[in-house]
């Protein structure tokens, strides 16, 4: 066997190798974004069920029982991206969203919740107040959404006056994904006056019963909790579409490429064998 022969059967070895790993990969991010978009789908109900609670204890009380600041001071924001590779310009659009949303924003403290989503906004000459990693499964967002709160928590015990902001990208139909600006603080008319204007789905009315600073209190926590979990598993579902689509083209190229390798390697094992031939039937006409 000659040794162009040789070294195209070990190039078609190692892309069958790597295609075993591309198919392995393309597997794993649509099993991920399928648990994570569940997920999703999961809290909406509850998301709902959080919704009416706020808006009855605000038709019943006003704005005075809120626990949160309903003016805007300085500002939290968290950009939800990647720890790992293969997404594309997953982390980079992302980033420019938060960009946009911080050159108008003065004071903004900023959380990168991966460090792929770090370089860019450190490019870009921000100073990050720290990276949180990246949950890697459903379970995992809970610890994650409790951190962020419990940072942000701590603030205003110190007496700052901070807006939340979340900046993530959410699965989309038409481009995998988006980037979304989700401003869950302050509680301010706008927010209010959007919760008050759902209509309870019933005719039979509810009341608060017993101390509605307390109730409110709640509310608001889950809410949190809940608009925090969601962008998580949002930008988790999206960060996995966008591995999957890559994943995709990468399988569709080394199909091609391997159609390729195997239609070179077997011309060229035919000009052997034809070489080979030729030198049997003119060993054979000398004699």
């Amino acid at each position: 066997m000659s040794a162009s022969i040789a070294e195209l059967r070990k190039t078609i070895g190692s892309a069958e190798d790597l295609h075993s790993v591309v198919r392995t990969m393309k597997a794993l991010a649509a099993s991920s974004i399928t648990q994570y978009e569940q997920s999703v789908l999961a809290l909406e109900d509850y998301y709902r069920t959080v919704q009416l609670g706020l808006g009855v204890c605000i038709r019943s009380q006003g704005q005075g029982v809120l626990p949160y600041p309903q003016k805007l001071g300085s500002t939290e924001v968290v950009v939800f991206g990647s720890d790992q590779g293969l997404v594309g310009r997953f982390n980079d659009t992302v980033a420019e969203r938060a960009i946009e949303l911080i050159a108008n924003t003065p004071d903004a403290r900023i959380w990168a919740v991966g460090e792929r989503v770090g370089a860019p906004l450190k490019d870009a000459g921000l100073t990050l107040a720290g990276i949180l990693p990246v949950p890697l499964s459903v379970g995992s967002i809970t610890p994650l959404v409790g951190q962020i709160l419990i940072d942000y928590e701590a603030g205003l015990s110190r007496g700052e006056t901070l807006g939340l902001h979340l900046v993530y990208n959410k699965p989309t139909a038409g481009t995998i994904y988006e980037p979304t600006l989700h401003r869950l603080l302050p509680l301010d008319e706008a927010w209010r006056h959007d919760l008050t204007d759902i209509a309870w789905p019933t005719k039979a009315l509810p009341e608060v019963i017993g101390d509605v600073t307390s109730t409110i209190g709640h509310f608001v926590r889950e809410y949190l909790f809940v608009s925090l979990f969601r962008a998580c598993a949002a930008s988790l579902a999206s960060e996995n579409a966008s591995r999957l689509a890559a994943m995709q083209r990468a399988d569709k190229n080394i199909e091609s490429l391997l159609e390729d390798l195997n239609a070179k390697f077997h011309h060229l094992r035919q000009d052997e064998i034809d070489e080979e031939l030729f030198d049997v039937v003119a060993g054979a006409l000398s004699h």
